[in-house]
């Protein structure tokens, strides 16, 4: 059974699955590094050159054929989720885990970076956490098993919740 990580940019996913890799000797893809590796370009140049519709299919393509992997750690993209496939895809053979976050918490995490383009345009920063939010949380909210709050705890506390739900659920498929 694999450990799928979901949520928006900035609630900890990549920092979460290095832990839980360390913590339970599984191997940890991070879905926009693979992908980036697979393209030998960055995401912003994927996206300027080929757009965010050839993202989101290489992005499937990914889901796809990691969601028939075993015992992984898979750190997905923040927008995994709007393609229904992918969740399918993901939960296949995985539990999957909402880390969520205030969007001043994830402003504050992730306003300097610049892995990632703007998803829209002619907006504050803030303003553009918030409208994205307001369309995915239904979609990380329908694909996740579990969730969990990361506002105030830390990435060390959100893998040990991970992986106390996570040996209950394998607990109770192997009996």
């Amino acid at each position: 059974m694999n450990i799928v990580l979901i949520g928006y940019r900035g609630t900890g996913k990549s920092a979460v699955a290095e832990i839980l890799s360390n913590a339970l000797q599984m191997k940890s893809i991070g879905m926009d590094a693979e992908i980036v590796k697979r393209a030998g370009i960055s995401i912003p140049e994927i996206v300027e050159k080929y757009g965010w519709p050839r993202f989101r299919d290489m992005e499937a393509e990914l889901a796809r054929e990691i969601g028939t992997k075993d015992n992984i750690i898979i750190d997905t993209g923040g927008g995994v989720i709007e393609r229904p496939e992918n969740i399918e895809d993901l939960r296949r053979n995985g539990l999957t885990f909402w880390l969520k976050a205030s969007v001043g918490v994830i402003v504050k995490r992730i306003e300097t970076g610049t892995g990632r383009p703007a998803l829209t345009k002619g907006k504050s920063f803030t303003e553009e956490v918030t409208e994205v939010l307001e369309k995915r949380i239904p979609k990380y909210l329908s694909a996740a098993c579990y969730d969990i709050d990361t506002d105030n705890i830390t990435p060390d506390e959100v893998a040990a919740r991970i992986v106390e739900i996570w040996k209950m659920a394998d607990h109770q498929k192997i009996n």
